[in-house]
């Protein structure tokens, strides 16, 4: 790893005393860190969040969740049995549950009945198997406002400006129990003073939380944060419709129309996972990198859906998820990651997510040479 992780220099900076400098442009499209640097170290830490920044992310993503006693922080899921060491610490062995989320029955211990100084006591470990476990255990578990420290400690040293892009995760679960993330996150960023909407984009899966809770919450308090809808696959349903009893999906939400009439009037862009984009089917198992391991398992359908350019239409930014360089994840047509890349630049795409940052900045920057960063508009 080409990078310094360097957690204690965090906590140490004065950036209270950056002078406010204007903005600088970012590179587009954007490069954003899905999770931070998650696939080198663990998601949602300072480390991940602060090695992407240092690879040159132009945002940063959390994904929030909130404590027991009202505290936002950045973890995947209110479930944090997968992200954390708390199955190992015996102290907590009675905080095991089982709950209904988003209505999927999960047993595991739960963000929301630990209180932040527990919390803090937990170290985070890597979720997914195949990637290197040698973290596990070094970091804490951030808080918003640590997230939000940690980006001016990173301007203070280096000069250069990034965003944050967070999620509010399960918004009608939490609000269920009383503990809505809307207006936390919102009183948080005007606390920090980072409510610039150049620097900050607010998402969501569900869509009532974006339409009807943070449209008039910005709108009462005189900002203009975009907000994004994500969209999963076409066959999923938002959490929020489905309680409600609504019969549409993810597939009704991403049609040209939809985009335009609807969406189009409470969010700047939307966040579709790409394979609603381009459309995959099983292959024979292939070993693209050479390792003597057939991971590949995916080939393109040859079916490519015009959401770039309905979303456009429509006025509306186009930043899909998730971009990866393990081969598992990868269709056989590309061979390697710089060539999905490529084929969603190519695209017009107005951005991407990323767990690997330093090969989504390599890949655009690639782009740029070849194309001077102009696209053909197809994939």
């Amino acid at each position: 790893m080409k990078f310094l992780i360097l957690s204690v220099a965090l906590q140490c900076v004065a950036w209270s005393h950056v002078a406010a400098a204007a903005i600088p442009s970012v590179s587009r499209p954007l490069v954003i860190a899905h999770r931070g640097a998650s696939g080198y170290l663990p998601e949602h830490t300072i480390e991940a969040y602060w090695a992407a920044m240092q690879m040159g992310a132009d945002f940063i993503e959390p994904d929030l969740v909130i404590t027991k006693d009202g505290v936002l922080i950045a973890r995947h899921e209110p479930n944090i049995t997968s992200t954390t060491d708390v199955r190992s610490r015996p102290e907590f062995s009675d905080r095991l549950k089982r709950k209904w989320v988003d209505g999927v029955e999960e047993e595991g211990f739960f963000a929301e009945d630990f209180t932040l100084t527990e919390l803090k006591s937990l170290r985070a470990v890597q979720r997914v198997a195949f990637r290197d476990q040698k973290f596990n255990g070094m970091f804490t578990v951030p808080t918003l406002v640590e997230v939000i420290d940690a980006i001016k400690n990173f301007e203070y040293q280096t000069g250069r400006h990034v965003g944050i892009y967070p999620e509010t995760k399960h918004p009608t679960y939490f609000r269920d129990m009383g503990l809505p993330l809307e207006e936390k996150l919102i009183a948080t960023l005007m606390e920090q003073k980072f409510t610039d909407p150049r620097r900050v984009f607010i998402q969501s899966f569900e869509v009532s939380n974006l339409k009807d809770i943070l449209v008039p919450l910005l709108k009462k308090n005189g900002l203009k944060i975009p907000l994004v809808q994500l969209l999963d696959d076409r066959d999923a349903q938002p959490y929020d419709y489905k309680k409600a009893g609504r019969t549409e999906n993810y597939g009704d939400l991403i049609r040209a129309a939809s985009l335009k009439n609807f969406v189009a009037t409470y969010a700047a862009g939307i966040g579709p996972w790409k394979g609603s984009i381009v459309r995959r089917k099983p292959a024979t198992a292939t070993d693209l990198n050479g390792d003597g391991k057939a991971e590949a398992v995916e080939q393109l359908s040859g079916e490519t859906l015009p959401v770039i350019a309905d979303a456009h239409a429509a006025g509306l930014l186009v930043h899909p998820y998730t971009f990866r360089d393990e081969e598992v994840y990868l269709a056989v047509d590309y061979g390697r990651p710089e060539a999905e890349y490529n084929a969603f630049f190519n695209a017009g795409v107005d951005g991407v997510f990323t767990d690997f940052t330093d090969t989504a900045v390599r890949s655009r920057a690639l782009f740029q040479s070849m194309t001077g960063g102009a696209s053909q508009g197809k994939l």
